[in-house]
């Protein structure tokens, strides 16, 4: 073989720089990935054909390798890396021929498109691409950008650096709300770059701290690149944990563990969310120390007008920071001293199992020493311990019926650990009660007394239900008491809400900031799954682009409020009434509620039908779909051709021999150190989801199969992934930027300025490597 390498390794070259030929042509990816695989495969076929690519092999057949497993060694742990004095035995690339690889391959490839683009499990998840880019593409047609540039830079311009730090604040909340690199850069570079460079603003600042901020969208939630990460992670940390397993001798993943190998999307949302906004953070410093330590290139700028009412420093030290922060903290203290808690009483009629060992103790005592050194040998200890204390008391795990006696007594029990002030009634109330005091601060000079009205409102709910409403008090009974508390804030909010809309920050930021708050709220909090939460969002751009539509048109827009409204009563009556009318007693309220929630439901979907009218009227709905269409083609064209190269790669072997290669190092810490540096250089030429889709099956197995936080792990992917969009010379976020930049703005400054940006990932990257607990506080914290 040419340079000594093997038919394996020649075969991973001419598969990578067929690859790297087609992405240079200029051709479109979507279809370069797939002709790339298939032309690697052809030359990679003949070549084999020719007896010009020869395996050298482990010879498992010999002496040597008979006493390895003879040592308890697995068989896949057994590798050239490993074992290099091992004998070999020289084969073909393809033993069975190419032509069986060939049949082989379209066997498997169609198999994958099954699973993985029509309909295995992931495809629901994948739906969520969908909206959410809907919902970025329809959000950006409704000029949220352009208000938030306008709002945010007369709050911040008059800071050293105030414009490049209001780049920044706006990113983040765009990519919280759309998520759309290339829609939230080019209209960041359309209306923010012409305005820092009349003010002086230095072009490198000016062009990399855009094209940065643009660029958050990729890891802030929800991100389209955790979506796609995520359909693949999951199954990825399970095979790793699988063979993991296997490896240390024990049956399956769930007996070396002892829990579930499970990573799901939503999970990763919540480690995502930290890490996003520390990154923003990040910029947000580096573009006021600029302007510290240059201020002649990020001068102080004076904007025109006012977002609002003068408010002294006395006043908003009040309003807007002490009694926020002492409200929410009073009901921080009351849930950690459970004075604020679940109120719902559900008894099993079967007995509760005394704890079982929390490990698998029937072993063997390959896996026996594998678990002890992973779990340590007080965790195995106190597993044997409860087994034993079991079979003495003859317990064999079957599931008992309780007696009516014991239920009666157990259903007591549940109604005297009942929180006093039920979850749902302090979280909504707590909403209100924020509205008014950010109200109050918001015009501290207008008249208190309505505001003060809510204020008892909230302390009648909370009163109201510690002393009326109890576990066993209905549905209907417990509305009733809660009408006139609800009746006294809502009047005290409907007067706050007409002062808020009078400041111009809070109006434009109120409403998509409602619906981030829906959609995040929904999946942090592990009410749904994101594919609900992104139909939820795709549905509520459509209804605000409308009504945004309808306020320029000075038409009639109260349907679309209404709707909103509609939505909330039907959530409202969901949460407090049973709607379940297949039960066979159903009291008169919740068939009361059952009718009211079926009538919300169709206004509310009227709403939306009336909203996509509007906006097929003036020209926006065509517009979005066709965009939508054109993003989700491509990402599931990508798909699809990356199972073909990715194919080819398992077809000769080459996928497993890099696995065995990495599994060659004995500390896995170096192993993703390299996987890290691999997609840092890749980044240079290859976008996101080329890497997501060709790379990180291959490395995922073995990142993923060691003791690693699989979240701590796809967020740094994930981060290291955002740098593909900034790195010279490919970087798609300086394509957008450069496509819209004034002439006077050259290439290099567009790529002096994104370097310090690079370097600042990077420290990120390390600073979440030397800190994981910003990544995976929010998990621990919110348990699913």
């Amino acid at each position: 073989m040419p340079f000594g390498l093997d038919g394996v390794e020649v075969g991973i070259l001419i598969v990578f720089l067929t690859l790297f030929a087609g992405i240079m042509t200029g051709f479109p990816v979507a279809f370069a990935i797939a002709g790339a695989g298939v032309i690697s495969f052809a030359i990679i076929a003949a070549l084999d054909s020719a007896g010009l690519l020869i395996h050298q092999a482990i010879d498992t057949s010999t002496a040597e390798y008979s006493a390895l497993v003879a040592e308890g060694i697995a068989r896949d742990a057994i590798s050239v890396f490993r074992y290099p004095d091992l004998p070999r035995v020289e084969e073909a690339l393809f033993p069975g021929g190419w032509e069986q690889a060939m049949e082989r391959n379209i066997s498997f490839i169609v198999n994958r498109i099954n699973e993985r683009v029509i309909a295995g499990q992931s495809i629901e998840t994948l739906l969520a691409v969908l909206m959410f880019v809907m919902m970025g593409i329809t959000l950006e047609r409704s000029r949220i950008a352009e208000d938030l540039l306008t709002s945010m830079a007369r709050v911040f311009g008059p800071l050293p650096g105030g414009l490049a730090v209001s780049i920044v604040i706006v990113g983040a909340f765009l990519a919280a709300s759309t998520g759309i690199v290339g829609a939230t850069v080019v209209t960041m570079g359309l209306l923010a770059l012409p305005t820092m460079l009349r003010n002086n603003y230095s072009p490198e600042l000016a062009t990399g701290v855009i094209a940065a901020s643009g660029t958050l969208g990729q890891i802030i939630p929800p991100s389209i690149v955790i979506v796609l990460l995520g359909t693949l992670v999951g199954d990825l940390y399970a095979t790793g944990q699988e063979t993991r397993a296997q490896l240390a001798g024990c049956g399956d993943a769930l007996t070396f563990l002892g829990e579930p190998a499970v990573l799901s999307v939503g999970t990763l949302f919540q480690a995502a969310l930290l890490p996003g906004l520390f990154l923003a953070l990040l910029y947000g410093i580096y573009a006021f120390g600029f302007a510290l330590l240059r201020p002649a290139s990020a001068p102080p700028v004076e904007m025109a007008g006012s977002t609002g009412e003068v408010v002294t420093r006395n006043e908003a030290l009040t309003w807007y920071l002490a009694a926020p922060l002492g409200f929410i903290a009073a009901i921080v203290i009351g849930f950690s001293a459970g004075v604020i808690g679940s109120q719902t009483i559900s008894v099993s009629d079967y007995a509760e199992r005394a704890d079982g060992p929390t490990l698998r103790t029937n072993v063997s005592e390959q896996c026996q020493a594998a678990m002890i050194d992973l779990h340590g040998q007080e965790a195995w200890d106190e597993s044997v311990a409860q087994r034993a204390a079991m079979t003495a008391a003859g317990d064999t795990g079957a599931v008992v019926e309780l007696t009516e006696e014991e239920r009666a007594e157990a259903l007591v029990q549940a109604r005297e650990n009942a929180a006093p002030i039920g979850t749902g009634v302090a979280t909504i109330f707590t909403l209100l009660g924020l509205v008014l005091i950010l109200a109050r601060g918001v015009s501290p000079s207008s008249n208190p007394l309505p505001l003060i009205i809510g204020g008892i409102g909230v302390v009648l709910a909370f009163l109201a239900d510690v002393v009326f409403i109890f576990p066993r008090t209905g549905s209907g009974a417990t509305f009733l008491i809660m009408a006139i508390p609800m009746v006294l804030t809502m009047f005290g909010v409907w007067i706050a809400m007409g002062r808020l809309s009078q400041n111009e920050l809070l109006r434009v930021v109120f409403p998509p900031l409602v619906l981030i708050v829906a959609v995040l709220g929904s999946i942090l909090g592990g009410i749904t799954n994101p594919t609900p939460a992104a139909a939820l969002g795709a549905a509520g751009a459509i209804m605000l682009a409308a009504y945004r539509k309808l306020k320029e048109e000075q038409g009639a827009a109260k349907i679309i409020i209404w709707a909103s409204l509609a939505l909330i009563i039907m959530i409202l009556l969901g949460v407090n009434f049973d709607l379940r009318i297949t039960r066979e007693s159903i009291p008169v309220e919740d068939w009361i509620a059952y009718v009211l929630a079926q009538i919300a439901y169709h206004f509310a979907f009227f709403g939306l039908l009336y909203s996509c009218w509007v906006l097929f009227r003036t020209n926006i709905l065509g517009p979005v779909v066709r965009e939508t269409a054109k993003v989700t083609s491509m990402v599931f064209t990508i798909l699809i051709g990356s199972q073909l190269l990715n194919l080819v790669l398992i077809s000769f072997g080459g996928e497993h021999y890099i696995q065995q290669f990495l599994r060659s190092f004995d500390n896995e810490t170096i192993v993703f150190l390299v996987v890290m540096l691999i997609l840092f250089v890749l980044g240079f030429v290859l976008d996101f989801l080329e890497i997501i889709y060709i790379v990180v099956p291959i490395v995922g197995p073995v990142i993923y199969g060691g003791t690693l936080d699989p979240a701590w792990v796809t967020i740094m992917i994930a981060i290291n992934l955002q740098t593909s969009f900034l790195t010279p010379p490919f970087g798609f976020a300086l394509f957008y930027l450069r496509g819209v930049a004034p002439k006077e703005v050259t290439t290099g400054h567009i790529y002096r300025g994104v370097i310090p940006f690079v370097g600042i990932q990077v420290l990120a990257l390390a600073l979440l490597w030397i800190f994981p607990g910003i990544v995976t506080i929010l998990p621990d914290l919110i348990q699913n």
